[in-house]
């Protein structure tokens, strides 16, 4: 019954609504980075060598890059299901989580190309804004009157 409940306020509220929808954009955005980056010829060269820039292909790092990948999954799904205390935590955690990550990527890796930038620029803006509606987010009390 709880669950009801808490589905029912996310449901009612269109903070976490509008937040699953940004963690819906970003996941899109970093799979079609990813697509288009396999696109160019330098880098189908280095991934067929299985070593971008000294960092080998393993399947540790390949699990790695997987795990970060279903963060953004996994948070469309969370944000409409968590109790307004834990979801904010969460959504703050889960996004700062995804700006470092895409930081720390301009330094590692083949190098940073125009189409990078740009999707990097998206992400960690959408990521930010997803920290900003946590921490400006108010929890609403829905009372529901039941006619008779």
């Amino acid at each position: 019954m709880k669950l009801q409940s808490i589905l029912r306020a996310n449901l009612n509220d269109p903070v976490p609504m509008l937040m699953s929808k940004i963690w819906v954009f970003l996941s899109l955005s970093y799979i079609f980075c990813d697509v288009l980056s396999n696109m160019e010829m330098s880098a189908l060269r280095i991934l067929l060598e299985g070593n971008i820039a000294g960092i080998h292909m393993t399947e540790g790092f390949l699990l790695s890059a997987g795990i970060s990948l279903q963060i953004p999954f996994l948070m469309v799904f969370l944000t409409t299901i968590l109790p307004f205390k834990s979801n904010r935590i969460m959504n703050m955690a889960a996004a700062s989580f995804m700006i470092i990550y895409q930081v720390v990527s301009f330094f590692l890796g083949s190098g940073n190309t125009l189409h990078y930038v740009y999707f990097s620029a998206v992400e960690i803006l959408g990521n930010a804004a997803i920290i900003v509606l946590a921490l400006r987010w108010k929890k609403v009390v829905w009372e529901v009157k039941y006619a008779l």
